[in-house]
Formats: structure tokens, sequence, C-alpha cells
């Protein structure tokens, strides 16, 4: 493929994650007005699933085809990215105050998923009954989410929709996500291809590019709501999708796959560890003050560049 084409493919994936995370943002955000529903609550789920969805199907289909092995390290190096990179880069724009009571048992249940894919990987395999469990905690997570939305729209009433608004907003919800996805597949591609134009090393390329490729979904999703002022909805969406990371891709793998997924001794030696002290340090303040602060954000951001700098270095 020649160096034009690669060149004018990343500007269109560029051109339609922009475009397709303001179609999703917007119509997510109508939902949750519609329904009466928290923006954190509709970011933590319904914005959650969307953005997670591509990573599922492939690591489902990956599995079912037996090249599981990266499984454990795709899905732990997309959490860190996701709290590390996009929830840093988010409180450095946008600190936030958060409600204790939506974000104390989701930030709890987030840092229990991860304790426990470390403490279950110990042997260097995610088996049958720890799946199991950890499917168990995603239906906690979900039950949750349903009893929270229900106590507020009996608290405060569900609104009028209009069947007009409804559909255009589902198809625009469609087109933004399917936009974010498309974009993103194009950018990772071609954005590697053009580091190989300039020299880079496919170690680096894999720990950056495609690793933080995984999640850009999350970061499309979560520029365009700081843009538009809507930094819950941006929150709810990074906690709702690493819990579905966590609790979800990986136990579901497992399940489908003989023999369970393996877990390499870099990821639980290195990888797990790093991805739960980077959870604590998103969890533990907005826990004790009810609030996300910008050195918070800095912290992690940094943490994540140490990280990544020290992954490129003994790779």
């Amino acid at each position: 493929m020649s160096q034009f084409i690669v060149i004018v493919l990343f500007i269109i994936g560029l051109l339609l994650i922009i475009k397709g995370g303001d179609y999703f943002v917007d119509s997510a955000v109508w939902f949750a007005e519609a329904l009466n529903v928290p923006k954190f609550i509709i970011g933590a789920t319904i914005v959650s699933f969307a953005t997670t969805l591509p990573e599922l199907l492939v690591s489902l289909f990956a599995a079912l085809a037996g090249k599981n092995v990266m499984a454990a390290g795709n899905a732990i190096g997309s959490v860190t990215a996701n709290l590390g990179l996009i929830m840093g880069i988010s409180l450095v724009c946008i600190p936030a105050v958060v409600k204790r009571r939506e974000f104390a048992f989701k930030g709890i249940l987030m840092a229990l998923c991860c304790a426990l894919l470390w403490l279950f990987s110990r042997n260097g395999n995610l088996g049958f009954w720890e799946s199991v469990i950890m499917l168990l905690l995603f239906a906690v997570f979900m039950t949750e989410n349903t009893l929270a939305a229900k106590n507020n729209i009996s608290s405060s009433g569900k609104n009028e929709v209009d069947k007009k608004d409804l559909w255009k907003n589902i198809f625009f919800f469609v087109v933004g996500i399917t936009g974010i996805v498309a974009g993103s597949q194009l950018l990772v591609d071609n954005g590697s291809e053009i580091a190989r134009m300039f020299g880079i090393s496919e170690g680096i390329i894999s720990v950056t590019i495609i690793a933080i490729g995984t999640s850009l979904p999350e970061l499309v999703t979560t520029i365009t709501a700081i843009s538009k002022k809507q930094s819950s909805l941006s929150v709810g969406n990074i906690i709702g999708a690493n819990i579905i990371d966590l609790s979800v891709i990986l136990p579901l793998c497992s399940l489908v796959s003989k023999g369970g997924v393996p877990v390499e001794v870099q990821t639980y030696a290195v990888d797990i560890p790093v991805c739960l002290g980077i959870i604590l340090m998103a969890v533990i303040p907005p826990l004790l003050f009810r609030k996300l602060f910008r050195s918070q954000g800095i912290l992690m951001l940094l943490s994540y560049i140490v990280y990544i700098a020290f992954v490129c270095v003994t790779l």
C-alpha cells in the first residue's frame, strides 16, 4: 500500500472518530435526560457496553480460534490505559465532583475485580470456576445499576418521550459508535504502518499504538464528553468499561476456550499490580473527598507514562 493511501486512510479514520464521538455522546446525553437516569449510570452501562463491544467480540473470536495467549495482557492493558491515560486526561481538563452513592459501589467493585483477577491468575491460568465468580460480579454490577436507575426514575418521574426523537437518537447512537469503531481500526492499522515507515520497532508499536488503540472508543467518548462538559458521563463510561473488561471479557474467553486463559508472568508480576495501583489512585480520593482532583489526574497520567516507558525498555 502506498504512503499516500496510508495517510489518507489515517485521516479518514480520524474524521470518523471525531464525528462519530459527537453523535455518540449527544445521543447518550439525550437518553439520560429523556429517561431521567443519571449520566454516570448511562455512561457506566449503555455507553460502556457500546465502547467495549468490539474488544469483546475480537477477544471471543480469538478464544474460539485458540488464540487467547495475549487475552489477559490485552484486557489488563486496556484497563490501565482507560484509567491512567484517558481518565487522567479527563481529570486534568475537568476535575469532577461525584455523588458517592453513584461512584462508591462501582469504584470498589472495579478494584475488587482486579484484585481477584490477580489472585486467580497466580497459577498462570484463569480457569472455569474463577471465571464463573468474575461473571457473578458482573451480574451484581448490572443489578445495582438497574436498581439505581429504577429508584431515580421512581423518585423524579419519567419524562414523556417522542417516538420520532427516540428513533432518531437510537440511529445516531448506532452511527456514532460505528464511526468510532471503524475510525479507530483505520487509525490503529494505518498509524502502525506510518510508525513502521519511520523505523519504529514492532515492540514499541504494540505497547503504544495498538494498546492505546483498544481504548480509542473510550478516549474519543471522553474527549467529546469533556468538550460538551459532560464529565460524569465520561467517568461512568471509563469505570463501566473497566468492569466489563475485567469481569466479562476474560471470563467469557476462558469459558469458550479449552483449558482457560493463560496469564503470562509479565501480566501477573507487572501489568496487574500496576493496573490495581492506578485503580486505587482513581477510587480512593472520591471515596474520601467526594471529588476527582486535577492533581489526581496528573499522578495517574504520570504513572501510566512511567509504566509504558518501563515496558518499552524491558521489551
